[in-house]
């Protein structure tokens, strides 16, 4: 999959729009429309086709009958594929704007002949990237708008359907939107791994050799879990609303599935809160171990200077040019001075470990 774009803290799609009239479908960043990939799958238990286009002549936008209709259209930038899709199905012109805006928090909502759901597709690799992905459900299709248009993140939901296996083909297309919703979940969990897996290594490396690098990479991952936490809540959120609703596209049968998702993103949630007071922790540790590395080479350099106190003042006293010093012109008095000096800081040194400041 290619790399989606890098989530970010700071959000400047929207002072683009302002002063727009409500509905206006504006691309949701300054490069060149891309060509949109529109893949249009239809089937039944007993029927499966589909259709991949990429030119917007080519699309024909049937109702089904009888069978379950999904159109994935990868690359929101195309708004005249947006635009089409709108016309044909009689999409809300909010529900289009809403479309290419890119920045949302994951929600639910509820029109009269639709229902649409709102989250964001993660990936990671050396940090966290996102996409969002928008889904409309009405009667028996369902439409799915991702960012970009080279992503496999749904290939895995395509194969089962292809391959006729679980339950796709028997049951209507709310449990095909659930199987779209439940796969984003099950990856959020592939990614917490990873993230585990990183925050094990800066563990050990705090533990045995705590490096200024370390800082920068537990302050990263702790940027990253403020952003996944930030995803995460709001979609418990939309999949309770989901469950929750009285609306005629979800079957009651459904609503045990969307149960499952909502337990798989409350487990996410704990394990989000976990690692970030774990990183709380971590940089805690960090500081700490820091504080008493910067305290040993204090405590050496100190007791260097107070062993050399009484030598300096020892030396200080015999560097003195005065002519009647008494032991100034003794035979062995620079031996003499040099016993007293090491008996000096042999001294301190027994006291010092007596005292176990060593």
């Amino acid at each position: 999959m290619a790399k989606s774009k890098k989530l970010s803290f700071v959000n400047k799609q929207r002072s683009k729009k302002s002063f727009l009239p409500p509905g206006t479908i504006e691309p949701s960043s300054d490069k060149q429309q891309e060509q949109a990939v529109i893949t249009c799958i239809r089937y039944n238990q007993d029927f499966y086709e589909e259709k991949i286009y990429h030119q917007l002549s080519d699309i024909e936008f049937d109702s089904p009958e009888q069978t379950i209709l999904w159109i994935h259209i990868g690359g929101i930038n195309n708004t005249p594929i947006i635009e089409r899709i709108g016309n044909a199905y009689n999409i809300h012109p909010l529900t289009l704007e809403d479309i290419t805006n890119t920045d949302q928090r994951p929600k639910f909502e509820d029109y009269e002949s639709y229902i649409v759901a709102v989250m964001k597709m993660l990936s990671y690799d050396t940090e966290l990237h996102g996409e969002q992905l928008f889904i409309i459900l009405k009667n028996n299709i369902v439409i799915s708008f991702l960012e970009s248009n080279d992503s496999d993140t749904l290939t895995f939901v395509r194969k089962r359907i292809k391959e006729g296996q679980g339950r796709f083909r028997k049951l209507g297309a709310d449990y095909l939107c659930y199987a779209i919703v439940d796969n984003v979940v099950d990856n959020y969990f592939n990614i917490l791994e990873k993230i585990g897996d990183k925050i094990e290594l800066i563990d050990s490396q705090i533990i045995i050799k705590p490096m200024p690098d370390t800082l920068l990479q537990l302050h990263s991952l702790k940027r990253e879990m403020i952003h996944l936490r930030k995803l995460v809540w709001p979609m418990r959120d939309m999949v309770n609303s989901l469950e929750r609703s009285d609306t005629i596209f979800i079957q009651p049968s459904t609503d045990l599935y969307l149960r499952d998702v909502q337990d798989h993103i409350i487990r996410v949630i704990e394990t989000v809160e976990n690692y970030r007071d774990l990183i709380n922790g971590m940089m805690e540790i960090y500081l700490s171990s820091i504080s008493n590395k910067m305290n040993e080479i204090m405590k050496v350099l100190t007791i260097i200077s107070t062993l050399f106190i009484p030598v300096t003042f020892i030396v200080g006293v015999y560097g003195m040019n005065f002519e009647n010093m008494p032991e100034l012109h003794s035979r062995y008095g620079y031996a003499v001075v040099w016993i007293i000096m090491l008996a000096v800081m042999i001294s301190l040194l027994y006291y010092f470990r007596r005292k176990k400041w060593l």
